[in-house]
């Protein structure tokens, strides 16, 4: 590990099990760029999450580290379902599993969209995503029509109590918001204590969505223990009702 100029953490591409910095070096500016360089090891990921910090970076760029202040997270209790949105749960025959095809979702996410350039998901992103999946670490969520096709879904890491979401996608309306309802109904009933949405946007904000304090989020990720849940969905539950999260 090496310090540049500007005094961002330069990593050992070479030593996986590197410590991170910590994340109170983070830069206010671009908000919570903490470290360059490394892998994207399983070891090395799994350490980034435990600690806080995610991988996020261009094509092309350097492997980047983020760790931002405020953080963005949702509560599983604290969804917010509105009324059109448990008609389209109620009414569109949507089927819903975890883990059944990670792979699909996770290339879904990274197809071209209208309103960007291009996509954060490079190849070394999702073989390396891919990797944590098949050790147990990574899981998604896919939604399916009545055809049985992917129109939906979202992935992200499990670690300790907390979920830290990557990604999502639609090909229907609803349908990454379906996804999300779906995985912080079963979040809560198997005691992870928050989801992590990294920085805020509008519809993550819509959905109850918050911004905690970094040191915040990190001492719930440190006392919260490690969760074996089963992920699989539970498919006598009516996500539409409006007692559903309590």
């Amino acid at each position: 590990m090496s310090t540049n100029s500007n005094f961002l953490t330069v990593l050992d591409s070479t030593t996986s099990h590197e410590a991170f910095p910590p994340t109170e070096m983070a830069w206010k500016e671009p908000n919570g760029l903490l470290a360059m360089g490394g892998d994207l090891s399983p070891e090395r990921l799994i350490n980034a999450y435990r600690s806080g910090i995610f991988p996020w970076f261009n094509e092309g760029d350097p492997i980047l580290w983020w760790s931002p202040d405020p953080r963005a997270v949702l509560y599983p209790q604290n969804i917010r379902i509105t009324r059109s949105l448990r008609k389209s749960i109620r009414n569109k025959g949507y089927q819903l599993s975890f883990d059944q095809n990670f792979a699909a979702v996770v290339q879904a996410c990274a197809a071209p969209r209208s309103t960007q350039d291009g996509t954060w998901i490079t190849d070394e992103m999702y073989h390396a995503y891919l990797r944590l999946h098949q050790l147990g670490y990574a899981h998604s969520v896919e939604v399916r029509n009545a055809d049985n096709e992917l129109v939906g879904g979202l992935y992200g890491v499990a670690i300790n109590g907390v979920f830290s979401g990557e990604s999502m996608f639609s090909r229907a309306a609803d349908t990454s918001k379906i996804a999300l309802v779906a995985l912080a109904y079963h979040l809560q009933q198997w005691g992870y204590e928050l989801i992590d949405c990294q920085v805020e946007s509008s519809h993550l904000m819509s959905m109850g969505a918050e911004n905690i304090s970094r040191e915040n989020y990190i001492k719930i990720l440190r006392q919260s223990s490690e969760i074996k849940a089963n992920w699989v969905v539970d498919q006598s539950v009516d996500l539409s009702k409006k007692s559903l999260m309590v």
